[in-house]
């Protein structure tokens, strides 16, 4: 096959294939959840955290760093966040050593059947 009947097909191709775009609407729709994922580097990250799901975020925490460095910090750090999101009825969970999921009260985190 010659390159000018390649260049015709891709030609082709993208002419018919340009009508299949979408567009994406970047305003939040109602009922979006946002998911974050961020890093407990120190203490005063857990201000941070805590915002995050006050205003309806679910949080991926990172623990590794802070839990490697001092792991009384990461007591108090987590102590603080667990203690926000008792009062807000949402809900804590560790996933392995190295990670967190904090979530608010319309966002329970299954953890198997009960019973």
């Amino acid at each position: 096959m010659d390159i000018k009947k390649i260049m015709k097909k891709l030609k082709g191709d993208e002419e018919e294939t340009g009508d299949e775009f979408l567009e994406v609407n970047e305003e939040p729709e109602a009922g979006q959840v946002n998911v974050r994922i961020e890093t407990l580097k120190n203490y005063s990250d857990a201000d941070k955290v805590q915002n995050l799901v006050r205003e309806g975020n679910v949080v991926f925490l990172r623990i590794k760093e802070l839990r490697e460095k001092d792991i009384n910090e990461l007591k108090r750090s987590v102590d603080k966040i667990r203690k926000t999101c008792s009062a807000m009825n949402g809900d804590i969970v560790g996933v392995d050593e190295d990670f967190l999921i904090i979530t608010p009260s319309f966002a329970k985190i299954y953890r198997g059947k009960a019973g």
